[in-house]
């Protein structure tokens, strides 16, 4: 809490919630809230968790390159991975499930960062997919078109130095290499061992089988995802069908690139909006319900599940932190001996 970056992204979620609850009518929601159809908020987690299952499957198939996983012994490091993002600022979920992975499998942490990020550019690639069909028969207009050209050009932004990278990572050591041959010869090594593993992370890019199999995960896990939204509509009465459900799926998400609070509370909601109401013409009241109920769906049962698993392995934050710490303050006087910490 001590942090700048915590009270910055605490203020643009207090922003963007208000920006979305502005105008309500709050006994007309709250009403709307009890009198929702609970009984399918189980069937929606059951479809959210199978689709946590298939992301466990696809880490599995980007991994495998560099040794044999399974989605059993992945789904608890993939569950801990979104309680992360959940309660810590800075999306450190992806930080967290790189250190419990390397942890448990021995694995280098670049090189498993390495897939988490082709896993992050596959998710970006399915949002704008899922986006492009929804658009082509619901026309985008206002918050929502805006959201989607934004999220377009990030995702081109983004992609391209990863191309370069995995592409072409024989040139790229080539120009920076001058560079790298004026620094200390400890600090040099270890960082060349840690660009060296990361692209072996990127790698899984290159081989067409891998990348056709994991943007094929990715596509189901979304849509089994989907199949919440659509569950919770049903039980909130939404007058709405499956096209206006995977647009708000992609626009949310696509939201939630904004920097904010743990848990994306604000641009979430902001985003759902944006489609219920903007688009498809639900009630404020309505969609404010349902989007609430959303979005504690979402977060809260993972969450637990993942303070499960994390106590299960007696993980520590505590130690995750301070190993972050002495890294950063001791990085030119570490060797590059610990194979499994790099």
């Amino acid at each position: 809490m001590r942090s700048a970056r915590f009270w910055i992204s605490l203020l643009i979620s207090a922003l963007f919630l208000w920006l979305a609850l502005r105008g309500q009518h709050l006994a007309e929601t709250m009403r709307t809230l009890r009198e929702a159809d609970y009984g399918y908020l189980l069937p929606a987690l059951v479809l959210y968790f199978v689709g946590v299952w298939v992301r466990a499957g696809r880490w599995k198939v980007l991994l495998s390159p560099m040794g044999s996983y399974s989605a059993g012994s992945l789904f608890p490091v993939v569950v801990i991975g979104y309680m992360a993002n959940d309660v810590l600022p800075a999306r450190m979920g992806e930080v967290v499930r790189v250190y419990v992975l390397a942890e448990r499998e021995g694995l280098p942490r670049s090189s498993a960062l390495g897939t988490v990020v082709v896993e992050r550019l596959l998710d970006a690639v399915t949002m704008l997919l899922l986006l492009a069909v929804a658009a082509l028969l619901v026309p985008l207009s206002g918050t929502v078109e805006r959201i989607a050209i934004i999220a377009a050009g990030l995702m081109l932004v983004a992609v391209w130095p990863l191309v370069f990278l995995v592409l072409w990572p024989d040139q790229l050591a080539r120009l920076v290499a001058p560079f790298a041959a004026r620094l200390p010869q400890g600090l040099a090594g270890r960082l060349s061992g840690v660009a060296a593993g990361f692209l072996a992370g990127l790698r899984v890019v290159r081989s067409r089988r891998v990348l056709g199999l994991g943007l094929a995960l990715s596509v189901v896990a979304w849509l089994f995802e989907a199949g919440m939204y659509w569950a919770l509509a049903v039980g909130f009465g939404l007058p709405v069908g499956g096209t206006v459900v995977l647009l708000t799926l992609a626009v949310t998400n696509l939201a939630t690139l904004v920097p904010s609070a743990p848990g994306y509370i604000g641009p979430f909601e902001a985003g759902a909006l944006a489609v219920l109401v903007g688009l498809a013409g639900v009630s404020q009241e309505l969609a404010t319900a349902y989007v609430l109920a959303l979005h504690a769906a979402l977060v809260i049962p993972v969450t637990l599940l993942g303070f499960v698993y994390w106590g299960s392995h007696n993980l520590s934050l505590q130690r995750i932190r301070r190993e972050a710490q002495v890294r950063r303050q001791r990085q030119p006087e570490r060797s590059v001996k610990a194979h499994t910490l790099d």
